[in-house]
């Protein structure tokens, strides 16, 4: 993953999919996928404990863990073998965790030393549909977490399984998918979109500051009749651009 690994997109491309928000990121992608564009985003309600650290970019590392079962204690390699997983993967890197418990809690696989040991790994942050705790402490390792909710204790927090598909807040994600995800939600984006996603979230972004978000801005002195027709005929010229460049009617919120 990363420019380095083949097809995987380069650091800089990353960075500049980090400067929009998720919504923005959603729009260019629906233009370029053959994918239903009612999945592969969250279907649930989330929490963003660190919205000022803005969206947060990488490559899923899947984790499920069952903070309410000891018994996963007995497997005496598990931390070992996770972490060897987690280290042998090019970042950054976003742990998407499946609380296997839910919708009960019982424990957080998040605190201060579990999110710096990840940070050190290459991993930027979290999605998980667990809890979280020492959101402060997380936050000053410079590690995003994006959780269903607080609790106080960890219980038997062990890695149950990894390098598996996952399902967290209703959508499913494949080890190593590429998510973007700030206070909105997220966006498991589909391998075969990923090359194109750059160029058509940067288009829709300057489709909608091009046309139609200018046509709601200048009202000054016009009638409500003459901002009608300017809004008519800016959704208009927006639809031709997008039409002549991905030959879809696209679709503007």
């Amino acid at each position: 993953m990363g420019g380095s690994n083949g097809d995987r997109l380069e650091i800089s491309e990353l960075l500049k999919l980090k400067r929009w928000n998720t919504p923005t990121i959603y729009n260019g992608w629906e233009q370029i996928t053959n994918h239903d564009i009612t999945r592969h985003f969250n279907k649930e309600a989330v929490t963003d404990f660190m919205p000022y650290m803005g969206p947060m970019v990488g490559y899923a590392v899947t984790l499920q863990f069952e903070p309410s079962n000891k018994d996963h204690k007995k497997n005496e390699t598990a931390w070992k073998e996770y972490r060897e997983y987690v280290a042998g993967i090019p970042g950054p890197k976003i742990v998407v965790l499946q609380d296997l418990d839910k919708p009960e809690t019982y424990g957080s696989f998040w605190g201060e030393v579990s999110s710096n040991a990840h940070r050190a790994l290459g991993c930027v942050g979290t999605i998980t549909d667990g809890a979280v705790r020492d959101v402060d402490e997380m936050m000053n390792a410079g590690f995003k977490a994006i959780a269903r909710r607080m609790c106080v204790g960890h219980a038997h927090s062990i890695p149950v399984r990894w390098n598996c598909e996952v399902e967290v807040f209703g959508c499913p994600v494949l080890p190593g998918q590429l998510i973007h995800a700030d206070k909105h939600g997220f966006l498991a984006i589909p391998r075969e979109d990923e090359r194109r996603l750059l160029e058509a979230a940067r288009f829709m972004d300057d489709n909608e500051c091009n046309y139609v978000i200018p046509a709601g801005r200048d009202t000054a002195g016009r009638t409500k009749e003459e901002i009608l027709e300017n809004m008519l005929e800016a959704g208009g010229r927006s639809q031709q651009e997008i039409e002549g460049r991905y030959g879809r009617k696209g679709e503007m919120h």
